[in-house]
C-alpha cells in the first residue's frame, strides 16, 4: 500500500512528512492504528469470549519486531535535534558507513568512534528513546483495544557485532548497547507497564561458528543478557527461531536459551514458537531428533 506522502518498502511503510507535520502524522497513524486493533476485536468478539484467541501480537517494528528498519534520506527523514536547542548537532552521523560497512571500517562506530563524543552520545539517546516511546504509545492503544487480553511483542537478536564495543548493528536497530550501556534495560521498563508477555527472537541457531567470528557475534551472550534483563524485571519471557532448525545440535541451542541449565532461580521460557523449515528440508529432516526435542521442551532428557 502507498498512501500520498509516504515512502513504500517491503518491510514497512514510514510517513514522510516534514517535521512541522509530525503531530498531524503521528495523530493519524494512531487513530488508525487503534481503529484497527479495536474493529479485529469487535469483529472476532466470540472467539475471545471463547478463549479460542487468548493473546494477542503486536507488530512494532520491520518484521513485526521492536527495532528500526534503515531510514532513507530518500523518505526525507531528519534528525530533529534543532527542535532541541542543538542547532549544531541537527543532522545524522555521516561517517557511520553503508550497509554492508564493518565498525572498523567506520568512523562512527569504531573503537573510540563518534558513537561515544558527546554528539553520539546524544543523538544514539534520541534514536532509541523514539523508539521506545513509540512502543509505549501503541502498547497504550493496544492495552485499550483488547482490554484484559495478554499482550505479546516480538524483541530481535541482534547478536553480530556483539564482541565489539559500539555494538553497532543493535545501535542501528535502536538498541543504545554499546559495552558502557545497558540497552535493555529502558525497553523492558515500558514492556512491563503494559504488562506485556516479549518473544525473543532466538537467532544464530544455525549460524557456524566461523560465521560468529567473522562477524564478531556472540548469539549466546546476547541470549544471556536479553533473557536475564527481562526476567529480573518480572517479565514473562517466550521465544522463537528466526532460521529453520532441524538438527540435534540447532535443538539443543534451542533447549539451552529455552531452559537455562545454569539459572539459578531455574527460569525457562513461557513457551516456544517452533518455525517450521520449508517442505524441501522437511524431506530430510530425522522425525526421531524432532520427537526427542519436543518431549525434552516437556521436561525429558535429550
Amino acid at each position: 500500500m502507498r498512501v500520498r506522502g509516504s515512502f513504500l518498502n517491503a518491510l514497512y511503510i514510514f510517513l514522510s512528512a516534514g517535521f512541522s507535520q509530525l503531530l498531524y502524522w503521528f495523530g493519524v497513524f494512531f487513530l488508525v492504528c487503534f481503529d484497527f486493533m479495536r474493529s479485529f476485536r469487535t469483529e472476532f468478539d466470540y472467539l475471545f469470549a471463547e478463549g479460542l484467541i487468548s493473546a494477542i501480537e503486536i507488530g512494532l517494528g520491520a518484521s513485526g519486531e521492536l527495532k528500526y528498519p534503515s531510514f532513507s534520506e530518500r523518505a526525507e527523514w531528519r534528525y530533529p535535534a534543532k527542535l532541541r536547542g542543538h542547532s549544531f548537532w541537527a543532522r545524522g552521523p555521516d561517517n557511520a558507513g553503508l550497509y554492508n560497512s564493518a565498525p572498523h571500517e567506520t568512523g562512527f562506530f569504531c573503537d573510540r568512534g563518534d558513537y561515544d563524543s558527546y554528539y553520539g552520545r546524544f543523538f544514539l539517546h534520541w534514536y532509541a528513546q523514539t523508539l521506545i516511546e513509540h512502543a509505549d504509545n501503541v502498547l497504550s492503544l493496544a492495552n485499550l483495544a483488547f482490554e484484559e487480553t495478554r499482550i505479546i511483542v516480538k524483541i530481535p537478536a541482534v547478536y553480530w557485532w556483539y564482541k565489539t564495543t559500539s555494538h553497532a548493528a543493535e545501535l542501528t536497530a535502536g538498541y543504545y548497547n554499546p559495552t558502557n550501556q545497558d540497552g535493555y534495560s529502558s525497553v523492558f521498563e515500558v514492556l512491563k507497564k503494559h504488562s506485556v508477555m516479549l518473544k525473543f527472537v532466538c537467532s544464530g541457531l544455525q549460524i557456524s561458528a566461523q560465521e560468529n567470528d567473522e562477524a564478531l557475534a556472540d548469539p549466546e551472550g546476547l541470549n544471556w543478557q536479553v533473557l536475564n534483563s527481562a526476567w529480573d524485571r518480572g517479565l514473562t519471557v517466550a521465544g522463537q527461531n528466526a532460521l529453520p532448525c532441524y538438527d540435534r545440535e540447532g535443538y539443543i541451542r534451542i533447549l539451552e536459551t529455552a531452559k537455562p541449565r545454569n539459572d539459578p532461580d531455574r527460569r525457562h521460557l513461557s513457551f516456544f514458537a517452533y518455525q517450521q523449515p520449508s517442505a524441501p528440508i522437511q524431506r530430510d529432516m530425522c522425525l526421531s531428533e524432532l520427537d526427542s526435542f519436543i518431549k525434552c521442551m516437556h521436561g525429558k532428557h535429550f
